[in-house]
């Protein structure tokens, strides 16, 4: 397929610039790929079409604080640093982004802080983005990470065109984040609350958990007509033996396995044996996912409604039928629904 099929018109304001008041009071559209069928919820309402030993599977990892603000030595220009991930803990090394990347050479050195209380120096280049940043810190690494920590914001999508206030630290976290590594939210688990998340316990739901450290993969844009073309980032996956038991067990007994979140099912098509079940697996994985594509694992989805051209949209589509979800995404427009990361969720059955 080819990258202009996945572009639609979404004006502006369609884009949620905040969250819902109540993380399960988002709007829900159900969408059957059987039948087409389509119908309008509130994201509570999901429980209503999952039973008893049917599986969740969540990706548990934690965003950090990973958007700062800097300046140049010398020139005093400010700098806006990504962190992507670390390197070497002993080092002080990570792996980031930096904006304007022109400006910022090999032997720079940054300053972060009101009083300049943290100094990197970049030490390589990694893409024409990228760099590679030695932190100077003396102190033991933990009051290193606090200082770093205590420096950064929380790191909303592009599309928020708005300053990031103190909620967004709660509210760009699913309330189940566990393992610290991501620079972007999996948005699509935003919607549970911990009522919900009780109420789908009690009704016999079973709930695996896996690990997709997002990290460049989610903000590089594709660029390339043929999608074939398109190499996706590597982001550090764990698929643990206790989930591979959960959803093997269900996927056995004929249950409905739904993924929430488009790195879910990134993360379970990426260790699957030839018979269509999960394997444990820790390490990395790149995997692309555009229609046509056979899934083997999840039967069903929670997604958001993605921006245009974006793979979260090509991977939904894989899933749903292209065809029937750009008709359903343009039912979603007519009927006012929220799209980005902050918008409303949808459930493919």
């Amino acid at each position: 397929m080819k990258l202009s099929q996945f572009y639609y018109d979404l004006p502006e304001d369609r884009i949620a610039q905040y969250p819902a008041e109540n993380r399960d009071e988002s709007r829900l559209l159900v969408l059957n790929r059987k039948t087409g069928q389509i119908e309008h919820k509130i994201f509570k309402d999901i429980i209503n079409y999952f039973e008893d030993k049917d599986v969740f599977v969540f990706n548990n990892t934690k965003v950090f604080p990973a958007r700062l603000y800097g300046n140049k030595e010398k020139t005093g220009a400010k700098i806006e640093v990504f962190l992507l991930r670390e390197l070497n803990h002993d080092q002080r090394l990570w792996d980031v982004l930096v904006d304007p990347a022109r400006k910022i050479r090999i032997g720079n050195k940054l300053y972060f802080g009101e009083d300049d209380s943290l100094v990197a120096e970049v030490i390589d280049n990694t893409t024409s983005r990228g760099r590679t940043l030695r932190f100077l810190f003396d102190g033991p690494y933990e009051e290193f990470k606090k200082t770093l920590y205590s420096l950064g914001e929380t790191p909303l999508p592009r599309s928020i065109k708005r300053p990031v206030e103190p909620e967004d630290a709660i509210r760009y976290q699913t309330i189940y984040a566990k393992h610290e590594g991501a620079v972007a939210a999996p948005t699509a688990g935003l919607h549970f609350s911990r009522e919900l998340l009780k109420r789908c316990e009690i009704k016999g739901i079973n709930f695996a958990e896996i690990t997709l450290h997002i990290g460049l993969g989610n903000f590089r844009s594709v660029d390339v007509e043929d999608l074939t073309k398109h190499k996706m980032d590597s982001e550090q996956i764990f698929i643990p033996q206790a989930a591979a038991d959960i959803v093997n067990k269900a996927k056995e007994g004929n249950r409905r396995i739904c993924a929430i979140d488009t790195t879910v099912m990134r993360t379970l098509e990426s260790s699957v044996s030839t018979y269509g079940y999960l394997k444990p697996f820790e390490g990395w994985t790149n995997k692309f996912i555009f229609p046509p594509y056979e899934f083997s694992v999840a039967s069903s989805m929670v997604a958001n409604f993605y921006l245009p051209q974006s793979t979260m949209l090509m991977m939904v589509a894989a899933f749903a039928g292209y065809d029937l979800l750009m008709e359903t995404y343009k039912v979603a427009l007519n009927e006012g629904y929220k799209f980005g990361a902050y918008g409303d969720a949808m459930l493919i059955i």
